[in-house]
């Protein structure tokens, strides 16, 4: 095992490692609720909270995959008018699959059956409501190993801030952007389900 893992406490390591794989991953961030709050937790503070959203799941699954003998790999889809879609990736029998937290039921996870990273961004395509626009390089995360980003007590913004800074390649030309159609009302509320809502404070 990774000497990066030592920070972690062994109750938290055995709560990682006890996922197995990829799908045991992803079935543990689908039983965590989604919430919407501007937060940037490590893996720690996530299993404290036992709630995620996105990005923090996204983390969340790469450090689980990290503990399961698996490269810590994330990669960032960019929206056109939309929020960005942050998933951990793994590669098995040398194709890709991707484990994500999403309040959308379609954004979550794939099975590792695709040849390409552009394939595997394409499979979020429909459900994304066709505005993904770009997909980035995979990143390690293990280049933050020295900002103890599994473990820290302080958000870990400068992830996603390097997700903004890294390239990114274009999923579709702009002539097919400007023929895309609208995604159907029943699409979208298919997706929708379960959805977590900012709640509103209403002054009575």
């Amino acid at each position: 095992m990774n000497n990066s893992n030592a920070s972690f406490t062994p109750a938290e390591l055995r709560q990682l490692r006890s996922l197995k794989n990829p799908h045991g991953i992803q079935r543990f961030l689908d039983e965590m609720p989604y919430h919407v709050a501007d937060t940037a937790w490590s893996p720690r503070r996530i299993l404290r909270e036992e709630t995620a959203h996105c990005f923090e799941g996204a983390i969340l699954a790469a450090a689980a995959l990290r503990a399961n003998g698996y490269p810590p790999l994330i990669f960032d889809l960019e929206a056109e008018h939309d929020t960005d879609h942050v998933v951990a990736i793994y590669r098995s029998h040398g194709h890709w699959g991707a484990i994500a937290k999403s309040n959308y039921t379609g954004c979550r996870y794939r099975e590792p059956v695709y040849r390409s990273l552009r394939e595997l961004a394409l499979s979020y395509f429909d459900v994304y409501e066709r505005s993904l626009r770009t997909f980035s390089r995979p990143v390690n995360l293990a280049r933050f190993d020295s900002r103890h980003w599994m473990t820290t007590e302080k958000p870990i913004w400068f992830i996603a801030e390097y997700l903004f800074e890294i390239k990114h390649y274009p999923l579709i030309s702009r002539a097919q952007a400007a023929r895309l159609h609208r995604l159907d009302e029943r699409s979208f509320r298919a997706g929708c389900l379960g959805r977590a809502e900012k709640k509103s404070i209403v002054d009575f």
